[in-house]
C-alpha cells in the first residue's frame, strides 16, 4: 500500500501598488472648453464630468482627476503638462500644471 503525501497548500499573496491621486491645479491661463478637451482626450472623461472637475478646479484651486497606480499617474502628469497652450487665450504660454500625491 502506497502512502500518500499531501504538499501545503501555497497561498497567492498579490501585493498591490498604492494609489496616487493625479491632481490638476488652477491657473488664469486656461479656459473651461480647454480643460473639458484636455480632461476628456487624456483622461476619458465624458464633458458633463469635465465640467463638474473645471468648475472644481476654479473655485478650490484644486481636482483629482485620477487615482491609478504610480506609474500611470506620473504618465499622465506628463501628458497634462505636455498637452500645450490654450489657443483661446493669447496670453497663455503653457499648459496646465499637474501634481501626484498618495491617495491615502
Amino acid at each position: 500500500m502506497a502512502v500518500e503525501t499531501l504538499e501545503p497548500e501555497v497561498e497567492m499573496v498579490v501585493k498591490r501598488q498604492p494609489p496616487y491621486n493625479v491632481v490638476l491645479l488652477n491657473d488664469d491661463d486656461h479656459s473651461y472648453y480647454y480643460v473639458i478637451f484636455m480632461l476628456k482626450t487624456l483622461f476619458g472623461h465624458p464633458e458633463e464630468k469635465g465640467f463638474q472637475l473645471a468648475k472644481q478646479v476654479d473655485k478650490r484651486g484644486r481636482a483629482i482627476v485620477l487615482t491609478t497606480h504610480r506609474e500611470l499617474a506620473e504618465l499622465k502628469q506628463e501628458q497634462v503638462h505636455a498637452f500645450g497652450p490654450d489657443p483661446a487665450i493669447p496670453h497663455c504660454k503653457g499648459s496646465m500644471t499637474a501634481e501626484i500625491e498618495p491617495a491615502y
